[in-house]
C-alpha cells in the first residue's frame, strides 16, 4: 500500500494512504540496513509503501524515489545528515531582522542548500510592524541584496495580517516548506492561511532574544485550497551536507555567473591571480556578507567541523 509520511512523532510516523487514511506506521526491522546515510532514513513529504496492520502499528517497508530533498549537518553527528523534508515544491524562508536575528550567514546557507537539491526559495521578513527605523533601513538593504540575485522577497507582519491573501495564492496546490529560525513566526503564518491549525505560539525570550521552540515535531498541513504546508521545528544553525569545495560556489548563483571568467577552471575564489570572482567582490558586484558566507563553507568543508551558531 502506497502512502505519504505527514507527521513524525519521535517514534514513529503518521502516514496518509492513497484512500485519505491516517495510520501510524514505524520502519520494519530490515529498513536501516539500507545504504540511507541520515539521522532520519524516512522524512516528512516522503512518499512510502507500507504494510497495513488492521490490529496496530503498520510498517513502512520501503521508500518510493525522492524528486528532491533538503537538508542540512545533523548538529550532533556531524558526519551524518539530517533530512528536513522531501519531495517539495518550493520553500519559504521565514526571517526577521530582529526579535530575533536572522544572520545572513544562516539565510546563505539555507539558500545554498535548496539551491544544491533545485528547491526555489521566497523570503519573508516578519515582524516589520516593531522595527525601528535601523532596522527598517538594514531590511531594505537586505531585500535589495537577495532580489538583485534571484530571489523573491516580501515584508509581512502575520501578527497584524489576518489573511495574508497574497500568500495563500503562492502556495495554493504546491507543497511548500516553511523554515526558519524558533520565534520568527512561522506558527503565527501558519495560523493565519490555515483555519482551524491552531498552532502553539510562544513569545521569544527578551533576554537573549532569541526564539522558544513550539514546534517539536515536523508535520504536513493540508490547505483548504489544495496542497500542504510543511511546519518544522525551528532551527538553530545550518551545517550545509555533502557539497564538495569546488561546487560550493555553484549554489551562490552570483558567484557562479562570475566565476566562469576566472583564470583557473578550478578557483576557490580565495586568493587564486586572474579570479574573476575576488574582482567582483571588490567592485561590489558581489557583496561581502555573501562572499563571506561562502568562504564559511568552504572553511566548514576543510576543516570538517560544522559551526552550530550560524
Amino acid at each position: 500500500m502506497k502512502g505519504l509520511i505527514v507527521k513524525n512523532t519521535g517514534s514513529s510516523y503518521i502516514v496518509k494512504t492513497e484512500d485519505e487514511r491516517l495510520l501510524e506506521a514505524k520502519l520494519k526491522g530490515n529498513f536501516r540496513l539500507k545504504e540511507i546515510q541520515s539521522t532520519n532514513p524516512v522524512s516528512i513529504g516522503d512518499r512510502v509503501l507500507i504494510e497495513e496492520n488492521p490490529e496496530g502499528v503498520s510498517f513502512i517497508y520501503e521508500i518510493e524515489d525522492r524528486k528532491n530533498y533538503i537538508v542540512r549537518r545533523s548538529s550532533n553527528l556531524s558526519k551524518q545528515s539530517h533530512v528536513i523534508a522531501a519531495n517539495v515544491d518550493q520553500a519559504f524562508l521565514i526571517a526577521t531582522v530582529n526579535y530575533p536575528i536572522t544572520t545572513t550567514t544562516f539565510i546563505d546557507r539555507f539558500l545554498a542548500s535548496s539551491e544544491a537539491y533545485r528547491i526555489p526559495v521566497s523570503l519573508f521578513f516578519n515582524k516589520i510592524d516593531r522595527y525601528g527605523k535601523d532596522d527598517a533601513e538594514y531590511l531594505e538593504a537586505l531585500i535589495h541584496l537577495y532580489e538583485t540575485i534571484g530571489y523573491p522577497c516580501y515584508k509581512i507582519s502575520a501578527a497584524q495580517d489576518n489573511d495574508l491573501v497574497f500568500m495563500k495564492t503562492l502556495i495554493k496546490d504546491k507543497i511548500t516548506l516553511l523554515s526558519g529560525h524558533s520565534g520568527v513566526g512561522k506558527s503565527t503564518v501558519i495560523n493565519r492561511l490555515v483555519p482551524n491549525a491552531n498552532r502553539k505560539i510562544s513569545d521569544i525570550s527578551e533576554y537573549h532574544n532569541k526564539g522558544v521552540h513550539t514546534t517539536t515535531f515536523s508535520e504536513m498541513i493540508a490547505l483548504p485550497e489544495g496542497g500542504y504546508l510543511i511546519d518544522t521545528p525551528g532551527i538553530k544553525g545550518f551545517g550545509v551536507f555533502d557539497m564538495e569545495g569546488v561546487e560550493i560556489s555553484h549554489y551562490f548563483p552570483e558567484i557562479f555567473r562570475f566565476s566562469s571568467d576566472c583564470k583557473f577552471s578550478n578557483c576557490s575564489h580565495r586568493k587564486e591571480p586572474g579570479c574573476a570572482v575576488l574582482k567582483a567582490v571588490e567592485d561590489h558586484y558581489i557583496s561581502e556578507s555573501r562572499y563571506r558566507s561562502y568562504l564559511n563553507i568552504l572553511e566548514d568543508k576543510n576543516e570538517n567541523k560544522y559551526r552550530e551558531a550560524f
